[in-house]
């Protein structure tokens, strides 16, 4: 996988998982498990900018590790601690991280002469390298306790962000782009995909063992929509992904994620998308997302994150509904939340739910 050498696997749970492989209890990860949730977190990042603490490899290499130490023996893989906004930074994109509020765009993509101020030809080696270096030691230190997994944000919503200059509820901006510059929506789309392929592709060969594509904004898409302007870059994704892996040396077949939330019309499709895990928000019915999936992935998810405010004993059946929906998770299923943890979760709760998945899930 990569020219550092690392220690061998003690838990590959969720690679086997990935794989579509029968195992003896469906592996367990959480989407934004590493951050601001654990009191720990805040011990480390003592007051630092967010992405200043992303980019510097030992303080997002402890903090990637922490939930599986917190949560010791629980946890099946660590996701490198960044964001999907170092693409758009990469090609030239002031973002800033404000407390509270969270992303800002000094200066969103407004109009389609805009798109000359990006940096298409970036160099993503030496642009994120400070990525490459936390992957590299994270995978080290975590001394195959478990995998760890490598992401990026999605073309869609990429440019959503890259265009409104943060987040949004009604998403003018980006929706003009869709009605008035069809073509220019492609083209930005096309350059965004170009690089999410190489910073892949580049975190696998710093050690990543799992990737996750995270279209965060994909149910801001009508199925027509979907179809038109998310689909066709996530099948790139995943379709040059391999190639360019095979370019720098690597043959291993690296399981591959599709995060689509909100996008429930588009499952059928994101099951022959080339991506071997479909992770699902908590709007699928699990029973309905396996009689469409027929076994040709792996479903992820999908329990609804604010669950984990509840009691014990709502926490607990939830899960044995969650899991018995999934089929009981010996084959083709990954526990996950169907999107991220809350800052204001109690670690205790999601240690309950933790524990149940195994429980329930070894059964």
């Amino acid at each position: 996988m990569s020219t550092t050498k690392f220690p061998p696997m003690k838990n590959d749970l969720i690679l086997r998982a990935a794989r579509g492989e029968k195992v003896e209890r469906p592996p367990c990860w959480i989407m934004r498990q590493a951050g601001r949730y654990l009191p720990e977190y805040h011990e480390v990042k003592a007051g630092r900018d967010f992405f200043e603490t992303c980019r510097d490899a030992e303080i997002a290499s402890e903090i990637t590790i922490q939930p599986v130490v917190h949560f010791e023996g629980l946890i099946d893989a660590a996701i490198i601690f960044s964001d999907i906004l170092v693409i758009p930074q990469a090609m030239g994109m002031d973002v800033q991280m404000i407390d509270k509020v969270g992303p800002r765009f000094t200066d969103p993509l407004r109009v389609p002469e805009d798109l000359k101020r990006l940096n298409v030809k970036t160099d993503v080696s030496k642009e994120l390298a400070w990525a490459f270096k936390a992957i590299t030691l994270t995978r080290k230190k975590l001394d195959g306790r478990v995998p760890l997994l490598g992401f990026c944000g999605a073309p869609w919503t990429l440019m959503c962000y890259m265009i409104e200059g943060g987040g949004s509820k009604i998403y003018r901006f980006v929706k003009e782009w869709l009605y008035k510059y069809p073509k220019e929506s492609h083209i930005l789309l096309q350059q965004i995909t170009d690089v999410a392929v190489e910073f892949l592709a580049l975190q696998v060969q710093a050690g990543a063992q799992m990737l996750q594509v995270f279209e965060s904004w994909g149910g801001e898409l009508g199925p027509n929509e979907f179809n038109e302007f998310s689909l066709p870059y996530l099948r790139q994704i995943s379709s040059k992904l391999p190639l360019r892996l095979k370019e720098l040396g690597i043959a291993e077949k690296i399981p591959l994620s599709i995060f689509a939330k909100g996008s429930w019309y588009a499952l059928d499709d994101l099951c022959e998308s080339g991506y071997d895990v479909v992770s699902l928000d908590w709007l699928y019915l699990p029973e309905n997302a396996v009689k469409v999936s027929k076994g040709r992935v792996t479903l992820q998810g999908n329990i609804d994150p604010c669950t984990m405010y509840g009691s014990d004993e709502i926490i607990t059946q939830k899960v044995e509904q969650m899991i018995k929906g999934f089929g009981g998770g010996k084959q083709h299923y990954i526990v996950n939340f169907g999107h991220g943890t809350h800052p204001f979760m109690n670690p205790e709760k999601i240690r309950h739910f933790l524990k149940e998945c195994h429980r329930v899930g070894s059964a």
